[in-house]
């Protein structure tokens, strides 16, 4: 077979082997199983020998404290591969030298030198240093960071570099094969292979904008930055993170879609930073009980919970309750969905937004704003017992109303609640709010009671709830 041979007649072979396994079935007499299995290995062959030469190894560095810390090996302690604080395996105490030291993976983008690397793999360092393969060392300027994404840009004095090729991560399917190369451990050109096991991940809680191939192809500390790539050798997503109770492996890895990774890349070569769209919502899943309390019969859209006063949501009419549908005719099947959607929009855009109000859709048109850090950052007496909830709310103390900026009268404060009851089934904690209930705002115990006595009645409950600065809608349907 030579390194030329059609890579659809790799994949046909790969789906013959796949379904001769799954059903059973003999080969055809005239073909022969060695021959088959060498071609499928040879496709494996190839994608390395074609995507390798792209991959490099990046290290940065940066003055550390002259602890003597003890632990774990500098790019294991300092690297945020893993997304939830779980720490890699041990090694005898070390004398360390004053210096953090960060080593990940990243890849060829243009000849010239332009390399995508993950953003917490060079975030605060001062030295970058690139190593190609063959051991050419260079040292590297920042040319942009997007930590939102957790993408960054690279550039080394270097011509005539083999770029990768890129493919369309949004006609990935979840069984497809794929393969990681990178840098795990800092073993330079290592080569693993496994499956898509999902798309679209969202609330995973890496990054702020999620939208991840899950994928069990083996990754660890040393991956990230490092590109996934499909059975065509076409780079279709950048490893950047792992779910691990041991800081290695554990069969499930995250990377960025590489149509995501475009759009951010192409930004930080135009200006050095990433512009997104702002409307001014917060937004929330929506669950079943709060579906139907809101007369919908799905869970598809983003929940208003909160509009921000002055912003382009409000100006436009949106309204706490609503429920975000779709934007510019794409489906919306979650806030995170919504806020990918609207991050990628330029601000000064026109948004055309489909909204589910009172059992009725209606459109509204809305013009984003710059997403920017200032954009973002924007005692009573005890009443009775609720005895259908298991919670005690009062007035909100004036201190305490002031600081939230309500107005009037409005809201009650939950100060007691019981942990087996109603109430904390539901959501509520200890110091939450309750504005509204059933889309009615609620200034007294009296009234509170009498609606959560009606909702009993109709066997569902909504309350709108202030917890800190956001505002929030729980619902429950009654046991």
């Amino acid at each position: 077979m030579t390194r030329n041979r059609s890579v659809g007649s790799l994949i046909a072979i790969a789906l013959l082997v796949v379904t001769l396994i799954v059903a059973g079935a003999a080969a055809p007499a005239s073909a022969d199983p060695l021959t088959t299995i060498k071609e499928l290995d040879q496709a494996y062959v190839q994608i390395a020998q074609k995507v390798a030469p792209t991959v490099v190894r990046v290290s940065s560095t940066k003055a550390a404290p002259v602890s003597g810390a003890e632990g774990l090996e500098p790019f294991l302690k300092q690297f945020p591969f893993s997304p939830f604080g779980e720490q890699g395996p041990q090694q005898p105490p070390q004398q360390r030298r004053g210096v953090e030291v960060m080593m990940g993976s990243g890849f060829i983008v243009s000849p010239d030198g332009l390399i995508m690397t993950n953003n917490h793999v060079v975030k605060d360092m001062k030295d970058i240093k690139v190593t190609l393969p063959g051991k050419r060392e260079y040292k590297a300027k920042l040319v942009g960071t997007d930590p939102e994404s957790d993408i960054a840009l690279i550039k080394i004095d270097a011509k005539d570099l083999p770029p990768v090729q890129w493919g369309d991560s949004s006609k990935l399917h979840v069984g497809e094969i794929v393969v990681a190369i990178g840098n795990p451990f800092g073993l330079s050109g290592s080569v693993t292979s496994g499956i898509i096991s999902a798309t679209g991940r969202t609330n995973v809680g890496i990054t702020g904008y999620e939208d991840f191939i899950q994928t069990d192809a083996p990754i660890n500390p040393g991956n990230s930055g490092g590109p996934l790539v499909n059975i065509k050798g076409e780079v279709i997503g950048i490893n950047t993170a792992i779910a691990s109770r041991s800081g290695g492996y554990m069969g499930i890895g995250f990377a960025i879609p590489s149509n995501s990774a475009k759009l951010v890349m192409d930004q930080l070569v135009k200006s050095g930073k990433v512009e997104r769209g702002l409307i001014g919502v917060n937004v929330q899943d929506l669950t079943e009980s709060l579906a139907q309390s809101f007369g919908m019969k799905d869970t598809n859209g983003a929940l208003v919970s909160q509009v921000v006063q002055g912003g382009p949501a409000e100006k436009a009419g949106v309204k706490p309750g609503d429920v975000i549908v779709d934007v510019n005719g794409q489906p919306v099947d979650g806030a995170q969905v919504l806020k990918n959607l609207i991050g990628q929009t330029k601000p000064g855009a026109a948004l055309k937004l489909k909204i589910f109000r009172d059992k009725k859709t209606l459109d509204v048109n809305v013009v984003a704003a710059e997403r920017t850090a200032q954009a973002v950052a924007t005692g009573g007496q005890a009443g009775e017992a609720s005895t259908e909830l298991g919670i005690k709310v009062e007035k909100v103390p004036s201190e305490v109303a002031s600081k939230l900026h309500l107005k009037g009268d409005q809201g009650l404060i939950v100060k007691e609640m019981k942990p087996d009851g109603q109430g904390a089934a539901m959501g509520l904690r200890t110091g939450d709010i309750i504005l509204q209930v059933d889309g009615k705002t609620i200034s007294d115990v009296a009234t509170f009671n009498k609606e959560v006595a009606q909702a009993k009645k109709n066997g569902l409950i909504r309350f709108m709830i202030q917890r800190g600065t956001s505002t929030i809608f729980l619902a429950e349907s009654f046991k």
